[in-house]
């Protein structure tokens, strides 16, 4: 009977996990620490600046996020951790509780939400093209016989390689480990191009500080909507951040942040994401 009864008991736990297990919010209220998992390498969204310490236009919302959950659980002295990531670790960095979010440039796909969430949207971007000027590659047709440089386990990589066997164009991907190693062989010309969203292109442009050596491929190959990866069925701390980004786009603080991180360079919101600020200022 004793058996049966602790058998039960067993059962029940499992049928309750928020209960059995500890949510996201219950383990930053115990250690006093939000973990922030960030990108080193992709300007604006997230980068170590010359400092070396983490920037961005997606780590300024993390930020805002991390205060929002200081409020939340009120804890008088929260320490923020920032903990740098690779491309093809952020996923399984925030699945394995090694960070709490992570906040980059990460695309929202079904096939990710396998193994993760998302936050609301907090970008949205497509993939572009960047060559050296003079290339001769203005178009994604002149990609024919050129080798393009992309990083590993991104949805560029995939989306790239779809839309040239679609548009039957004969061009040679280049697999490599991070934008740094793409850059550098594009400076070198031993690629033609580099593959990737066309906002971090952008970003690279900036870093670089020679805009004229570069040109962006006037099209794009694929839709990109960013959002901070968290981890699965943890509704209450999703929510918490949720509620942090719809304050910021319904206060139009957002237009700040933007400016911050793109105005310098004269880019403007464009509709699609003007649209997607709107659409999710959620009222309280």
């Amino acid at each position: 009977m004793l058996h049966r009864s602790a058998l039960l008991l067993v059962v029940f736990s499992f049928a309750l996990p928020g209960l059995a297990l500890a949510g996201t919010l219950d383990q930053i209220k115990k250690s006093g620490e939000i973990r922030i998992g960030y990108r080193t390498d992709a300007p604006p969204m997230a980068f170590n600046d010359d400092t070396g310490q983490p920037a961005g236009y997606s780590v300024d919302l993390c930020r805002r996020i991390a205060t929002a959950v200081k409020e939340q659980l009120k804890v008088a002295d929260l320490k923020v951790t920032f903990v740098p990531l690779k491309s093809d670790e952020r996923i399984d960095a925030i699945a394995n509780n090694k960070a709490d979010i992570e906040c980059g440039a990460t695309t929202v796909t079904l096939a990710r939400q396998e193994k993760v969430d998302f936050t609301m949207f907090t970008f949205a971007t497509g993939g572009g093209v960047l060559t050296l000027a003079g290339s001769g590659v203005s178009a994604l047709g002149d990609l024919g016989g050129k080798s393009v440089a992309v990083v590993t386990g991104t949805t560029s990589q995939t989306a790239l390689k779809a839309y040239l066997t679609k548009n039957l164009i004969d061009a040679r991907i280049v697999a490599v480990a991070s934008r740094e190693e793409a850059m550098k062989q594009l400076d070198a010309k031993q690629v033609d191009a580099f593959a990737s969203d066309q906002i971090v292109l952008i970003g690279e442009v900036v870093q670089s500080g020679d805009a004229k050596k570069y040109g962006l491929v006037r099209d794009l190959f694929s839709y990109e909507p960013y959002a901070f990866v968290v981890r699965r069925n943890d509704a209450d701390f999703r929510l918490v951040a949720d509620k942090a980004l719809a304050q910021i786009y319904r206060s139009g603080q957002i237009e700040q942040v933007y400016g911050k991180w793109f105005g310098k360079v004269g880019l403007r919101p464009s509709p699609v994401l003007t649209a997607m600020f709107a659409i999710q200022s959620l009222p309280e």
